[in-house]
């Protein structure tokens, strides 16, 4: 379960929600909110006025055979359904509009704030829940946006002034109906206890199901290599089985008003009817007031019934608000400080000054690494996996933030300045190579929307790509896919490569950039990118010593520490770490001499 789900909300918490979604999102249409204000009224007064035309059609035209109230009651009757039908069609288009708005707005809030979100918080928190929320759980938030209101203004209006008929009519009987309601409204209210909580979960179960298909779908390889279709599929009817269980207790929970209101508004009526029967047979009252009392009864059981069963079908918008909330308020931890100011950029060095990093401050990663990349140099960082090198390549962008020590960029401290201007000076290319399903040219040119076609095509020619999408039927033009699936692994990275370059910054961050090439392939690319180091502050990580020989610094970095440094001819004479790697690597290729014996 997400790290980001939130507590079930209390009934204190439901008016806090309430009341932020209108706050935050619904005023901002106030001039349409109260024009759908206006046509509830209207349409209320509508349902009134059909209950008060009762008492003469009744008494003039069936008993008194009035002729005149003929014509007059029919011209009504026609002009209270119309005034109806344009107004509920008014409320409905106009709120339509206001939920479908919110929807949009919550959605962009909410992508804007993902989108700046911590690297950290990224990797604590399944895509596929994410992805549940904006597409599941903002479009709760539209029945609580827009039914509440029309339910709470609409027909909690038409119940009012019908009730209110009541009372003009027969205060006795109208007293009697009053004294019912409130044991079947507190019914309703325990019931909207229990689908809050199982709204949650249904939310929850959502979320953790959107998480499944997304990752069996692009774990799909695995999968079939594993020859594992058929335990997936398993799972998968597990994971449906359990939704399909708590969904329909959710909505058997919703239902479970119906019983409630119709039972209560049974014992209403018969009551009614025996009363008012008996007040028309002993002359206290005329069948016209009796009728007109019936029919407002009728008319406003709907209303109650409506506002009875909204108390436990919102709780399910509410939960789902409770959740974007959530994630609306987290903070981020990497942001800019308020005395933030632009990168001065001059020569490019980059250095770290006893750095200490974890990870949730958890087991130490990096501990008080020191280290200078020179402006124009290339430093390449070595080592057993896990060793930490990554963290430090990650540490400069700030995609996270030292616990200890300082990292400098032409000795101005990087939480000191702005993560964009920082950031546009700084090229990536990493081992995880991440493509848009876009085309090749669009994402070569992700990160430089002024790029010109030529430009576009001298970084693909720099980096190997030009000839093998001059191959292709639609060039530059061809989509990748999704993870750019219809390309290989080469091509992929050779793009990525590409992108770094047309880039053109000044900070070069290169994690096994080569990692993905074949032999062809990778000499084309060492080439380019020799070339393209040049005059810049180059880190790269590599596993494969041969793309990093020619560095002017390489360091060794073992469990968070630099244990070795120097060029590669001078760790070899060392004799420690690094001329183990080094003899190792080259003697399970076969390619190279071993500069000594491999230590057991």
């Amino acid at each position: 379960m997400s790290k980001t789900t939130p507590d079930i909300p209390n009934n204190s918490a439901t008016v806090v929600l309430y009341g932020r979604l209108l706050r935050d999102y619904v005023s901002h249409y106030k001039g349409r909110l109260f024009l759908a204000i206006f046509f509830m009224i209207v349409s209320a007064l509508t349902a009134t006025a059909t209950a008060f035309i009762m008492k003469p059609i009744i008494d003039e035209v069936f008993f008194d055979k009035n002729p005149e109230f003929v014509i007059y009651t029919t011209l009504a009757v026609i002009g209270i359904f119309a005034a109806r039908g344009f107004a509920t069609y008014g409320q409905t288009i106009v709120m339509d509009w206001i939920g479908t708005r919110i929807v949009s707005d919550i959605q962009k809030n909410l992508f804007k704030k993902l989108v700046f979100a911590d690297l950290a918080w990224f990797h604590e928190n399944a895509s596929g829940n994410l992805i549940s929320r904006f597409v599941f759980d903002t479009n709760y938030l539209k029945t609580v946006a827009t039914q509440t209101l029309v339910v709470m203004t609409k027909d909690t209006l038409t119940a009012i002034f019908l009730i209110a008929s009541l009372f003009y009519y027969d205060w006795k009987m109208a007293l009697f109906i009053l004294i019912a309601l409130p044991p079947g409204a507190l019914a309703i209210r325990q019931l909207g206890k229990r689908s809050r909580k199982a709204s949650n979960k249904v939310l929850e179960q959502t979320a953790d199901f959107s998480s499944f298909l997304e990752e069996n779908f692009q774990g799909i390889r695995v999968v079939k290599a594993y020859d594992r279709e058929n335990q997936a599929v398993q799972q998968g009817d597990e994971v449906i089985e359990d939704r399909f269980k708590m969904q329909f207790k959710a909505l058997r929970i919703e239902a479970s008003s119906g019983p409630i209101v119709e039972t209560l508004a049974g014992f209403l009526i018969a009551g009614v009817i025996f009363y008012g029967a008996s007040s028309v047979i002993e002359g206290q009252t005329t069948p016209g007031t009796f009728f007109a009392f019936i029919t407002a009864i009728m008319l406003a059981y709907q209303p109650i019934k409506s506002v009875a069963k909204l108390f436990p079908r919102m709780q399910t918008g509410l939960a789902a608000a409770q959740r974007i909330f959530a994630l609306l308020d987290i903070d981020h931890k990497v942001v800019d400080s308020p005395m933030a100011a632009m990168l001065e950029f001059h020569r490019g060095d980059v250095e770290f000054r006893h750095v200490k990093f974890a990870y949730q401050n958890d087991e130490i990663v990096l501990n008080d690494i020191s280290l200078k990349l020179e402006a124009g140099k290339r430093v390449a960082l070595v080592g057993p996996s896990g060793g930490g090198k990554s963290t430090i390549l990650n540490l400069i962008p700030r995609f996270y933030d030292v616990n200890d020590g300082e990292i400098l960029v032409d000795g101005q401290n990087v939480r000191d300045v702005t993560l964009a201007s920082l950031r546009q000076k700084i090229a990536l290319v990493s081992q995880d190579v991440f493509l848009f399903d876009d085309t090749i040219k669009a994402n070569i040119a992700y990160g430089r929307d002024d790029a010109t076609d030529e430009e576009i095509v001298e970084a693909a020619k720099a980096a190997a790509v030009h000839d093998f999408v001059s191959a292709l039927p639609k060039g530059y033009e061809t989509l990748v896919g999704s993870h750019g699936v219809r390309l290989s692994g080469g091509q992929k990275q050779r793009i990525s490569i590409a992108r770094a370059m047309l880039k053109d910054a000044p900070i070069l961050l290169l994690d096994e950039a080569t990692s993905a090439l074949d032999t062809e392939s990778e000499r084309k690319i060492q080439r380019a990118l020799k070339h393209l180091m040049k005059g810049r502050t180059s880190l790269v990580i590599a596993h494969r010593l041969s793309t990093i020989l020619d560095a002017d610094m390489i360091n060794v970095v073992v469990e968070g520490e630099i244990v070795e440094s120097g060029a590669h001819d001078q760790l070899l004479k060392k004799e420690g770490v690094y001329a183990d790697l080094y003899n190792h690597q080259f003697s399970l290729d076969g390619g190279v001499t071993p500069f000594r014996e491999v230590k057991s």
